[in-house]
């Protein structure tokens, strides 16, 4: 059966090779572990029960986590184990299951999640770089509470050049709205998110306009009050970021003030990393714990 889960439609069949994401049919984790740096809404104090998967069908040339997103490391497991793993994180006081990157593997963590729903008392969160397609995400619908999706580019031009997907806006934006269909309300239990949808937006040096074209697309097409933004300026130059000279280095102040005055002069809520927080104790070391 050819692969067209993503908007890749690389055609591959996944049971006898890998697809352009790096998966095959069988589901890849790297870690599993209670993860602290998340959103405040989403870590808590106890952190969130974070999964990272292994594979991604976006090739970002600055991603901090490539060991696991364009090498594939990672340990095969059964959708029992999986199961398995989000029952512990839940005992272990995780104060929700948070998917990161698990796009390539939707039929199979819908299979581990049908396993166990019946017991978990605690939100589950779509964590996606939103190169998704809609189909996909529907099939998602009633298994996710929160969804966490990143905004990356509105320009096809710096999608294509960075990424490696020119098309990235056109199936980004739809997944966004979709996922807001299924969540349009925020919904907390004190400080903790419990339902909803937070769009994340990592900044890059040298796109501030492309950021605040963003920006304006959001707040024109979504309710206001009716979600969050997470503005993230932690870029760090990783991977292939040298091979791109303008890139090559962190966000300005300036960068950072020209977005954030557009966030505030929406009023959109949400969260806004303070600009010297690009650290690499953000990146995971990723080495199968609690797999």
């Amino acid at each position: 059966m050819t692969c067209t889960l993503c908007p890749r439609n690389c055609k591959a069949d996944r049971t006898k090779t890998v697809g352009l994401c790096g998966a095959g049919d069988k589901i890849k984790v790297a870690k599993a572990y209670l993860h602290k740096w998340e959103e405040p809404c989403i870590s808590g104090r106890n952190g969130s029960g974070t999964v990272f998967f292994s594979g991604c069908n976006l090739k970002c040339c600055f991603c901090q986590n490539y060991r696991i997103s364009h090498e594939a490391y990672g340990m095969e497991i059964t959708a029992q184990r999986l199961s398995d793993i989000f029952l512990r994180l839940q005992e272990q006081g995780a104060e929700n299951i948070n998917l990161v990157s698990a796009g390539q593997f939707v039929p199979q963590v819908i299979t581990a999640l049908d396993k166990v729903k019946h017991r978990l008392t605690i939100p589950v969160v779509y964590n996606t770089g939103s190169y998704e397609k809609t189909e996909a995400l529907k099939l998602l619908e009633g298994y996710i509470d929160i969804y966490l999706p990143d905004l990356k580019y509105f320009s096809s031009d710096l999608s294509l050049k960075y990424s490696a997907a020119e098309n990235y806006f056109e199936f980004a934006s739809k997944a966004v709205l979709e996922m807001y269909r299924q969540q349009p309300e925020l919904v907390f239990d004190g400080d903790i998110l419990k339902k909803g949808v937070v769009i994340r937006h990592l900044m890059l040096p040298k796109c501030r306009h492309d950021s605040m074209k963003i920006i304006d697309w959001i707040y024109k097409n979504l309710p206001p009050k009716k979600y969050l933004v997470s503005l993230m300026s932690q870029y760090t130059p990783s991977y292939k970021s040298q091979l791109y000279p303008e890139i090559n280095r962190r966000i300005s102040t300036f960068e950072y003030n020209s977005v954030l005055e557009k966030i505030l002069q929406y009023d959109i809520n949400g969260f806004f990393q303070e600009k010297n927080s690009a650290d690499k104790e953000y990146i995971p070391d990723f080495d199968l714990y609690g797999i």
